[in-house]
């Protein structure tokens, strides 16, 4: 199975917060994908409550850990498809546009996701 992280997933991880981080962690050593558009949310969230030295250093570790998905015209098409017919935030979108072109599981404890179309292949982290 290939997972698709998403910054929800990375966020918890990064704060230790149970059960999503331990599955996070295990995660990690199969390179699950993830957008850089999450990537780059995970940096304006990190930054703005550490200081953006902290966030280059989480994006360095992600790029160690994760295989880290630039988005294509097509990814972009696609996320904005998603987002024309569902309400979530359009970094939500990429990152179900990128689990769907990797035929990946997005692992999310995101609500606005989770609770969305059920024909998205998702993994609820929350516990």
């Amino acid at each position: 199975m290939t997972v698709c992280l998403d910054s929800w997933a990375v966020l918890r991880w990064l704060e230790g917060a149970e059960p999503a981080a331990s599955q996070v962690d295990d995660v990690l050593p199969h390179r699950p994908v993830m957008s850089w558009i999450n990537v780059g949310e995970v940096y304006y969230i990190v930054a703005r409550a550490t200081g953006t030295r902290e966030a280059r250093r989480v994006v360095a570790e992600l790029r160690r850990r994760v295989r880290l998905d630039l988005p294509t015209e097509d990814r972009v098409l696609a996320a904005a498809a998603i987002k024309a017919s569902h309400l979530l935030a359009y970094a939500d979108a990429f990152a179900l546009a990128t689990a769907a072109a990797h035929d990946a599981v997005l692992w999310t404890g995101d609500p606005e996701i989770l609770e969305g179309d059920p024909g998205w292949s998702t993994l609820d982290l929350r516990p």
